[in-house]
């Protein structure tokens, strides 16, 4: 098995990436110097699936992936070079939108309860779930669809059909009239807006269906393919996706590790609350890195453009300060409980009456659960460091409701005695959160977009130099394998495109201007929406003196990103209520934009930030590839890259382009790249980064880590730290430039950094530095630096 010590996140496709292109991908990988390849998930997904995601049998290998052979394939290539993979593992959901495609759904359509795989999926069969015991199905339109109900013979074995959808029929059930036929059947076809769902969802996905892997049988099943890999030596680790949703993360985690041992990589989706502690008694390495990426991005804000943004959004009407975004928060969340996640409300509200020993008015019982679910702080609270967090919870709800007293002692009764009712609290809590929060909130303000992300703090406008240093120590100390991350196949930005937009915390003076000009003369059709879409233009807008109108697909980007983030959003348009007329201005506004002056005048200020952005974007780059944990890098981010929200980040990569540039980049005597355009400058500090990593692992994973400051009148525009051996002296140290905005017009001066004792040479520029070294010096060709210490023992 092979330490890892960095990894390289590749999104596999069965149209254009499988399993046989990253095989030929693992030369160019092994040159970049990661250790491991950490794939999409590659279980049989649905036909057409870009994601993987929606796995729909978890039992073999994609075939559109190009199946076990080529795993086995990918996997033989990689340990030749030392290298290693990582898999990415759904253990949540399984995908239905296909019915057909799904042998263990199809079979509970099919006979219902008595169906082996029945216990598979988390389905409510009880006689009071609103369909006398059936599984609702929501795909209809509306309830009047089921006048167009006819039996398909057309292949030989009848089946139900609605529209181009087909669902079965129970043996000996086929005879009479469509709609008899269906009312025979163990499911419901209902309309989706008509708020039943048999079984509990993704969020509130209804393609994607529960697995219910507290069952013994079922994760042995659904982990028999995986446990395969670990037998035979194919991977070296597994990351978790949403282990939130499960009933009992910490016992799925401990039968994962056995699955696994001791040993190997074990990370997980864990989205944590600001300053919420990952459970240490979690059998896993860390989480996937939204909170450390919050970090590395928030170190390079100035905390001083925060008043005139604040005051530029709350003109627009949502200010996105901490206060407007802990009520709206609050606000969304109760909303969300009662509309989108109304199947799984009453479903929680049902299981407290039946297991609480008190009762109470149901109505009321509803209203407290709402409040209790809209308030709670963090995506679950029954992680060991959150225990004293309900009981505070009902405590705070019950002061501002004496007349709810009630129904908070049954619910009270009923997490504390029924398992079901804890377990549902948990789960429908995370819901809530992510589809109030991550799915809305993050479109509803736009202070600076940079901030809103995944496992972030809007509300907070960067952290202090003080506290990253404090935090990453914690991590070197608590969690040494932890994996971080810039980029993900889920942030609403890439790394590089914050890193811009973040630009702007140290003009907001020029922000607030150009957005005022933009608005007289090209005003947008919402006053929130359009800041938040501003800032997005204004963080890919091509530099390179181009013509926006004609740059590849940018037009085409912005039309996707705008609708989608105007559904989100919801206070236009929505998924579900679609504003045809406000979409059409949305729409043709952004053409506008694109085609006429105010795209020419983004243009120009792009330009004239870009380096700044590229600075930040340099130093978040160096500081996540040598700070402690495990740096993942997202496919195609070692040169800069300009992705939004998906799917817009999972386009594919030109690796062509990028070998090119690494093979240059090896010929002996080759410069150090200039900073511009071509993002050569940010391969060139991934690729150094990641061989020395590879090169004294002992400094990097286990090692220790101390900070380094700065002596001088601008000292406060470096952040760094020396990492080395654990209880040895360090042998690396980098070094980022922030705020270099207001730097530019004064530079470094007298300031310096005090190197420990040794020689120390420059991995990026060559240079060599002893003692004091002028930072004038030290950032000269360059915004970062990494020094390795020459005369190490």
């Amino acid at each position: 098995m092979r330490p890892v010590t960095a990894t390289y996140r590749l999104q596999l496709r069965g149209d254009s990436f499988t399993l046989d292109d990253a095989r030929r991908l693992a030369d160019y990988l092994d040159r970049l110097g990661v250790s491991h390849l950490y794939l999409s998930p590659i279980l049989t997904a649905t036909a057409g699936s870009t994601h993987g995601y929606d796995v729909t049998d978890p039992t073999t290998v994609s075939a559109a992936l190009g199946g076990r052979a080529a795993l086995v394939a990918l996997s033989a290539e990689l340990s030749e070079r030392n290298m290693g993979l990582i898999v990415d593992l759904v253990p949540n959901h399984l995908g239905i939108a296909h019915p057909h495609e799904n042998r263990w759904w199809w079979d509970v359509l099919t006979h219902g309860r008595r169906s082996p795989f029945a216990r598979f999926f988390d389905i409510d069969w009880r006689e009071d779930n609103g369909s006398d015991g059936r599984i609702a199905l929501p795909v209809l339109g509306d309830a009047s669809d089921l006048d167009g109900l006819r039996i398909d013979r057309s292949n030989g074995t009848p089946l139900l059909a609605v529209g181009d959808a087909r669902f079965p029929i129970a043996p000996g059930t086929e005879e009479g009239e469509a709609r008899e036929v269906h009312d025979r059947q163990a499911y419901r076809l209902v309309g989706w807006r008509d708020g039943s769902v048999g079984y509990r969802r993704f969020f509130a996905i209804n393609d994607l269906v529960a697995l219910r892997q507290e069952d013994a049988r079922v994760f042995d099943t659904t982990h028999h393919q995986f446990a395969s890999w670990v037998r035979d030596e194919l991977v070296d680790g597994v990351r978790v996706d949403h282990p939130d949703g499960l009933s009992d993360p910490s016992g799925y985690f401990r039968n994962l590790r056995e699955v696994i041992g001791p040993d190997r990589w074990l990370v997980a989706e864990k989205i944590l609350a600001p300053d919420e502690p990952l459970d240490p008694t979690l059998p896993i390495d860390g989480t996937t890195g939204y909170d450390a990426l919050a970090e590395y991005g928030g170190v390079f804000l100035d905390p001083d453009g925060a008043p005139v943004l604040t005051e530029l959004a709350g003109r627009a009407g949502a200010p996105g300060d901490a206060t407007w975004l802990r009520d709206t928060g609050i606000e969304l969340r109760r909303r969300v409980a009662r509309t989108d996640l109304a199947p799984e409300l009453r479903r929680l509200a049902r299981a407290i009456l039946r297991d609480s020993p008190t009762f109470c008015n149901p109505d009321v019982l509803r209203d407290a659960l709402v409040e209790a679910l809209a308030t709670a702080p963090a995506y679950r609270i029954d992680y060991a460091p959150l225990t004293s967090t309900l009981p505070h919870l009902i405590a705070d709800i019950l002061d501002r409701h004496p007349e709810w007293r009630s129904a908070l002692t049954t619910l009270a009764g009923a997490l504390v005695t029924g398992s079901e009712s804890h377990t549902r609290f948990q789960q429908v809590c995370g819901a809530v959160t992510a589809k109030a929060v991550e799915d809305c909130l993050l479109y509803r303000t736009a202070r600076l977009v940079s901030l809103q992300e995944v496992g972030g703090d809007p509300g907070r406008f960067g952290i202090s130099v003080a506290e990253f240093h404090l935090r990453a120590a914690d991590r070197a100390r608590l969690w040494p394998r932890t994996m971080t991350t810039l980029s993900t196949h889920d942030t609403k930005r890439g790394e590089d495109v914050r890193a811009r937009i973040g630009v702007l915390s140290q003009v907001p003076e020029l922000w607030v201007r150009c957005v005022a000009d933009w608005e007289m003369s090209t005003p947008s059709p919402d006053g929130v929406l359009g800041l938040f879409l501003w800032q997005n233009m204004f963080g890919i807008w091509p530099v390179d003196g181009s013509d926006a109108s004609a740059s590849p697909g940018l037009r085409d980007r912005l039309h996707r990103f705008a609708e989608k983030a105007a559904r989100e959003s919801g206070t236009r348009t929505s998924w579900t209520e679609i504003d045809a007329h406000f979409e059409h201005a949305l729409h043709a506004w952004i053409d506008h934009v694109v085609d006429g002056p105010v795209g020419r005048s983004i243009g120009l200020v792009a330009r004239q930030l870009a380096p700044h952005g590229w600075s930040d974007a340099l130093g978040q780059k160096l500081l996540q590839l040598c700070a402690p944990g495990i740096p993942d890098v997202y496919q195609g981010t070692e040169l800069w890259e300009d992705s939004l929200v998906d799917p817009d980040n999972r386009r594919p990569v030109e690796y062509e382009v990028r070998r090119a540039l690494l093979k240059s980049m090896d010929t002996p005597g080759v410069e150090t790249p200039p900073i511009d355009g071509s993002g050569a400058t940010k391969l060139h500090v991934t690729r150094a980064a990641l061989r020395l990593r590879r090169d004294r692992p002992e400094s990097f994973v286990g090692g220790h880590y101390r900070p380094v400051f700065g002596v001088g009148p601008t000292a406060e525009h470096v952040v760094g730290f020396a990492r080395g051996p654990a209880g040895e002296a360090s042998d690396v140290i980098a070094l980022a430039t922030r705020h270099s905005v207001r730097l530019h017009e004064s530079g470094w001066e007298s300031s310096s950094v005090a190197l420990p004792n040794g020689s120390w040479f420059d991995r990026l520029t060559g240079e060599l530095y002893a003692g004091a070294a002028p930072l004038s010096k030290v950032f000269d060709r360059l915004p970062v630096a990494l020094l390795v210490r020459l005369d190490r023992p």
